[in-house]
């Protein structure tokens, strides 16, 4: 049955804030800590891959603590409520640094708002790909989940553009998450409903890895979801400089990410008209391949090209929907088969590692990215850069994603999960026959 739009919109709701800081930490804070406070790009990349370290115990301990812990009021919501005080803290003062903020303090905090990301995103994920067994209507939840999502980081990057100084962006940034986040996280968990557990037996990590190794759909699907995703980070780390460099527009950022994040939420609409007729491993290579070669013309661009690369961002922004929305309505099909055969609902360890792969992606694409920009090319965030520097730069800008995005269309091509299998192992389910 599908939900009503105010639920569906309550559930959104949190992600807004939560995007809107998601965002600006991978897009903003490189160029913002290098320019502004000093520190080196070598070493902020640095810093988001050895977070990664932690969030590998994190991620699948926060995963099992949301399925096996129950409470009053329930196993999903009250963790969002649990996180809040950490994110807001953490990211309130990483964006806002104080006087004197060095390296040690920027890991900390960085380490800080990880860390309440995990708590945060890790059941409230499981909690949406719960809240509906059926398949087109997984695919909605999604959608309007990530496309709340998506206005969130044009928010942020309003107020962003809005500063008159990269600090007093940063600053506007932050009082988006703090004043927005409490009351959204309140407003879902006051009207969203907490899901039925569907755990009929207890099943441990062994049962988990072997159906890891014996249905390998789950593997070859966080692998596509990895390359897509660091296709999608490794820009997402460059963009402010490819922008203030090659394109030699600074004053253009915000307006650009404005233009494409509004096309993605726009074409929302599409992908839930879509995922009701065709699969949705389908749909979403499609999108791949046709970002992927919008997106390859971003590398021939040069100095005054704006025009041209508000066009790409306009095209291939339309692509984003799909991107963040199906492949995790796919993974929530994905956990039915796992429930059906193990007796458990462990959807907050799936997602864990599902959360485990999307932050690995973005640290491990954008942290690169930023050494080989300072340590490989040898680009100066603070000073000018010679012309061939800068065109290397958008090689490495336009090119590499588009490698990963073909490779992860190379796994998802022909994933064999149908819409009819989909629903005989929720007819399974619940039915009660595991």
């Amino acid at each position: 049955m599908a939900l009503n739009w105010r639920v569906l919109a309550a559930f959104a709701l949190p992600a807004l804030p939560l995007t809107g800081m998601y965002f600006p930490v991978y897009v903003f804070l490189g160029p913002f800590y290098a320019q502004e406070v000093g520190l080196s790009l070598a070493f902020i990349g640095t810093a988001f891959l050895a977070i990664r370290l932690v969030d590998a115990v994190s991620d699948p301990l926060m995963g099992v603590v949301s399925d096996k812990l129950r409470t009053p009021f329930g196993r999903r919501r009250i963790w969002l409520v649990a996180g809040l005080p950490l994110v807001m803290a953490s990211v309130w003062f990483l964006f806002v640094p104080v006087e004197g903020t060095g390296e040690e303090l920027f890991f900390l905090l960085l380490l800080g708002l990880t860390l309440g990301w995990t708590v945060m995103l890790t059941p409230y994920f499981a909690w949406g790909a719960e809240l509906s067994g059926d398949y087109a209507e997984r695919g909605r939840i999604a959608v309007w989940r990530d496309s709340v999502g998506l206005v969130g980081t044009i928010v942020a990057a309003i107020l962003y553009g809005l500063g008159e100084s990269a600090a007093e962006g940063m600053r506007n940034a932050a009082l988006l998450v703090v004043l927005l986040l409490p009351l959204a996280v309140g407003l879902c968990v006051w009207r969203v409903p907490e899901p039925q557990d569907r755990t009929k037996a207890g099943a441990g990590f062994g049962s988990l890895w072997q159906i890891l190794r014996e249905d390998r759909r789950f593997a070859r699907l966080l692998a596509a979801y990895f390359l897509n995703g660091a296709a999608n980070a490794l820009p997402a780390a460059l963009f402010l400089f490819y922008v203030d460099a090659r394109l030699e527009a600074p004053d253009w950022g915000p307006v650009l990410l404005i233009v494409y994040f509004g096309s993605g939420v726009l074409a929302a609409p599409l992908w839930i008209a879509l995922v009701k007729r065709f699969d949705k491993a389908r749909i979403w290579s499609l999108a791949m391949i046709w970002a992927a070669f919008v997106f390859a013309f971003a590398s021939v661009l040069g100095p005054g090209d704006i025009g041209w690369f508000v066009v790409i961002c306009v095209l291939s922004g339309a692509a984003l929907g799909a991107d963040l929305s199906l492949p995790s309505a796919l993974q929530a099909d994905l956990v039915d088969i796992d429930t059906a055969r193990s007796g458990e609902q462990r959807t907050g360890l799936f997602f864990a590692l599902w959360s485990l792969v999307t932050k690995a992606a973005l640290a491990i694409a954008g942290g690169v990215a930023l050494i080989v920009l300072e340590r490989g090319l040898g680009f100066d965030a603070a000073g000018d850069n010679a012309p061939d520097v800068t065109f290397a730069l958008a090689l490495l800008y336009g090119l590499a994603p588009v490698i990963l995005k073909l490779m992860a269309v190379a796994l998802m091509w022909s994933f064999p999960l149908s819409r009819d299998e989909a629903a005989h192992t929720r007819s399974l389910i619940e039915g009660n026959r595991v």
